[in-house]
């Protein structure tokens, strides 16, 4: 299984619409592509952590060009992602 570690910076006091509407789009499509995801916003602040978690380690980045290829999320709309200032990703690796 490959998982990555997503953090997001979110504009200034959205963090919780953020929060919202990738919970009512973006994770849901997301599984639907057979992705595994969990998503946090932390705690005062406009910070957004999630771990995204794909089964097969040869088709990650098929499955990740496929959903941002699917009509279903080009028609996500309002698109969370324009909330984001800052984006890093990093792969992690299960250690217990």
């Amino acid at each position: 299984m490959q998982v990555q570690l997503r953090r997001y910076r979110i504009l200034a006091g959205q963090g919780e619409q953020f929060a919202r509407e990738w919970g009512e789009s973006v994770a849901q499509l997301r599984e639907r592509h057979g992705f595994g995801v969990k998503g946090w916003l932390v705690h005062g602040s406009d910070e957004f952590v999630w771990l995204l978690e794909h089964e097969d380690p040869g088709s990650f980045e098929a499955a990740e060009a496929a959903y941002y290829a699917s009509a279903e999320r080009q028609a996500v709309s309002p698109d969370p992602a324009r909330l984001i200032v800052d984006a890093r990703k990093d792969w992690v690796t299960v250690v217990r």
